[in-house]
């Protein structure tokens, strides 16, 4: 009996220590990935005391340059579909946001969705010297995209919501990856341990047609996961939350279109309905197959509906 209890304390550790081996991802520098992420037309600028990795792309005459904003945990690529069908007529520009991706970490850990955020894109703008412009934004994107309307309204011409947070949280859902990071206690092992079916799963969670999850797109993610710093920052962001003082919506003016995937069990598709009823003049469209990034699942189908919108 003792052999036999013995030799399962053997395979348990095995297995353990195998598991271990396999899902050891420390940190990476950020020049270590710019080979795969940031080739051209990446370029990175300096703003609010970061070098920001962005993508500035299509006639630089536009009066009124479309800005996109990615969600958490993702990264200016999650664009690209929309990118490449609007910047032959349009100023496409995209960078990865603070806490994310190539930018990597807020060097004073600035992550407060009301006050930080929106003061980074307007500094990025102004860096770019872009007055006037759309902004659209997935998620954690489409919240900070809305308190930039609400903070600077003269500087939005028009608003793009795509599955945006800001209404009290309500998920049927939440990606494995998201719910390690809420754990502060998990925190320092995750900054050395990265399984990459964690990614792969939290992926197929967020899709409301998860066989379009591909060994590439789980690549990005984890890649840019692991950029210096990155993990450490998610938690900090996380610790935040969500929630926002969504009364301030009613004073958009700017005309403002509501896009979301029926499948999305991040944040449900009812806070379509009630963005909708904030925002005087909104326009809500639904996707139905599709779940918390519409836009990147399928690019060509919800660019379809921005063009409509701008006229396009």
């Amino acid at each position: 009996m003792k052999q036999a209890f013995k030799y399962l304390c053997f395979v348990a550790l095995t297995l353990v220590a195998f598991a271990l081996a396999t899902s050891w991802a420390p940190d990476v520098s950020v020049e270590s990935l710019k080979p795969r992420w940031a080739a051209a037309p990446s370029q990175f600028i300096a703003a609010d005391g970061m070098q920001v990795h962005l993508r500035d792309e299509g006639p630089r005459d536009d009066p009124s340059p479309i800005v996109l904003l990615h969600g958490t945990s993702a990264s200016l690529h999650t664009w690209e579909g929309w990118a490449q069908a609007l910047k032959g007529q349009r100023r496409v520009i995209r960078f990865d946001l603070p806490g994310f991706a190539l930018t990597g970490p807020h060097p004073r850990g600035a992550y407060d969705i009301a006050r930080d955020y929106p003061a980074f894109v307007l500094a990025v703008m102004d860096q770019l010297k872009v007055q006037r412009f759309v902004l659209a934004g997935n998620s954690l994107g489409g919240q900070i995209a809305w308190q930039v309307a609400v903070a600077a309204p003269q500087r939005v011409d028009k608003l793009i919501l795509v599955d945006a947070s800001g209404f009290p949280p309500e998920p049927a859902s939440v990606p494995l990856g998201f719910r390690v990071a809420r754990m502060p206690a998990l925190a320092p092992v995750m900054e050395r341990f990265l399984p990459r079916s964690m990614v792969e799963s939290s992926l197929r969670n967020v899709y409301g047609q998860p066989d379009k999850v591909t060994p590439e797109l789980v690549d990005r993610y984890y890649d840019l996961t692991r950029r210096q710093g990155n993990r450490a920052a998610l938690s900090e962001r996380m610790a935040q939350g969500y929630q926002a003082d969504t009364a301030r919506l009613a004073s958009i003016k700017a005309p403002t279109l509501i896009l979301w995937g029926g499948q999305d069990r991040l944040i449900p598709p009812s806070h379509a309905e009630r963005f909708e009823r904030a925002i005087a003049g909104s326009q809500r469209v639904v996707f139905e197959p599709l779940g918390h990034v519409p836009h990147e699942e399928d690019a060509a189908l919800t660019v379809g509906a921005v063009k409509r919108f701008l006229g396009v």
